[in-house]
């Protein structure tokens, strides 16, 4: 099996844990069931998309009162981006990498890294550096440090902190977490499927970048999957700076992930 095929058929399963597929045409619409919202995908192995198919989507969302939102590897549904554009969406595509065993090179920076616990007030805090990670897009080191990060723990609801446990404590999200003198700086997820897995949600708050901080996190969490049954590590990048991290690690790219809304 190519890596695109496995790829494309992880990204395919992963939203089963927290969202029920509905067909609607050559698409799953994956009705959430949890906080956040989901999207819908092309079927692994789709021929054609039209942009008629597109629209059969926007209708049924209609109806559900759902957010529009596509996503897609661009390699295995070429057709898919531009029948989403013809239909008025917005469509990016981003890097798409992958990491097996083999090319790992676990980070060796004098950074303290580990893997939390499912305990809400550390995966309160992992939210929150996301939070104000990813307000402030790229790599640049910018102003917001640890006074923006508490001011966003007070954003994070109590129904988020139950939903991150319950995936926490169900082993389907995985974090880890990067600290320094002033506390936690920098976190990730992955998300197991069987013998593959995503690294998603890497963020470094903006004062504490250039430090190795997100490469860091980034080792840490693929540690963790290949040292539990997981063989195969995907992610996708916000562009081709942020994907030259995970490429330190060991990630090469495959493709291109592709979205739209």
């Amino acid at each position: 099996m190519s890596y695109l095929t496995r790829v494309d058929e992880y990204l395919h399963a992963a939203p089963l844990s927290g969202a029920t597929p509905e067909q609607v045409g050559p698409f799953t619409l994956f009705r959430s069931t949890t906080i956040w919202p989901y999207y819908a995908r092309p079927v692994p192995g789709t021929g054609q998309v039209e942009p008629a198919d597109v629209e059969r989507v926007r209708e049924r969302c209609a109806e559900l009162e759902l957010p529009l939102n596509f996503e897609w590897v661009v390699e295995t549904c070429p057709s898919m981006g531009a029948a989403a554009a013809a239909a008025g969406l917005t469509v990016v595509e981003y890097p798409l990498l992958v990491l097996e065993r083999d090319d790992f090179k676990p980070y060796a920076g004098p950074v303290r890294c580990e893997i939390l616990p499912a305990d809400a007030e550390l995966l309160r805090q992992a939210r929150a550096v996301a939070a104000v990670g990813f307000s402030n897009p790229g790599t640049d080191v910018g102003d917001s440090g640890v006074a923006a990060r508490d001011e966003a723990l007070a954003d994070v609801s109590d129904e988020t902190d139950r939903a991150l446990l319950e995936r926490a404590e169900s082993g389907v999200s995985v974090t880890a977490a990067a600290f320094g003198d002033e506390g936690m700086l920098a976190s990730g997820v992955h998300q197991p499927v069987g013998a593959t897995s995503e690294v998603v949600g890497v963020a470094t708050l903006p004062a504490a970048r250039r430090q190795g901080l997100g490469a860091a996190v980034t080792s840490c969490l693929v540690e963790h999957a290949l040292a539990n049954g997981v063989d195969l590590v995907l992610l996708s990048a916000q562009n081709d700076a942020v994907a030259a991290v995970y490429e330190r690690v060991g990630f090469h790219r495959i493709g291109h992930a592709g979205a739209a809304e």
